[in-house]
């Protein structure tokens, strides 16, 4: 479950997408925390030390801002087109007895007996909409697969969770299969196009517009 992780940050000042731009050159991230009726508050926090706690699944941090601490909920965060680097975060101001949504990466666990009769392990579904005290908030979903066979499927329904979580996700859609998998050689579409990218300039420019008029 999730304990609130400490971090520090500091209030914002320069905004816009050419100030974070030159924020991100010095290690640090661009963020902001809203919510509670409060104002919305343009932070800036250590990438290294933020990324770690992301790689291990926190969701839930005390944020250190001078003699203040804020009890708050990642809800979004943005990354760069290839996936890599951290853009700007999202906080959501909570009381950690509060119920929350959100959504919580599913880790499958164990070896599938369906391999040792030649099927292949996929997983379709890779996070799962929760709804919980934020207490008891998961760091990840873990779901053991070691019984599934050849031919067989994991529903969202299948996912036992306890104390005061409750499944939002469909509990008709399919998790993982276990399933014997024909290579094919796929075909590109004459004329198709590469998704467009959605950076985080607009995003970036729309919150320091949000900023001068709170002022």
């Amino acid at each position: 479950m999730s304990t609130p992780v400490s971090i520090k940050a500091e209030k914002r000042q320069a905004l816009g997408s050419r100030a974070n731009a030159r924020l991100r050159k010095t290690g640090l991230v661009p963020a902001v925390i809203y919510g509670h009726k409060q104002e919305v508050q343009p932070l800036q926090l250590n990438k290294k030390e933020l990324v770690s706690h992301l790689n291990h699944g926190s969701h839930v941090f005390n944020l250190q801002i001078g003699d203040k601490t804020e009890s708050v909920l990642l809800k979004e965060v943005q990354y760069d087109p290839f996936g890599q680097e951290v853009l700007h975060v999202d906080f959501a101001r909570v009381d950690l007895n509060e119920r929350v949504t959100l959504t919580v990466a599913i880790e499958l666990k164990g070896d599938p007996k369906g391999e040792k009769e030649g099927g292949v392990l996929q997983q379709i579904l890779n996070e799962l909409e929760i709804e919980c005290v934020v207490t008891e908030i998961p760091d990840v979903i873990a779901v053991d697969v070691s019984n599934l066979g050849k031919d067989e499927q994991l529903h969202v329904s299948d996912i036992k969770l306890g104390g005061s979580i409750r499944v939002l996700t469909d509990p008709d859609l399919v998790v993982a299969k276990v399933e014997e998998v024909l290579e094919q050689i796929e075909t590109p579409v004459e004329g198709a196009s590469e998704p467009e990218v959605i950076g985080a300039e607009k995003k970036e420019d729309a919150e320091a517009a949000s900023a001068e008029t709170q002022k």
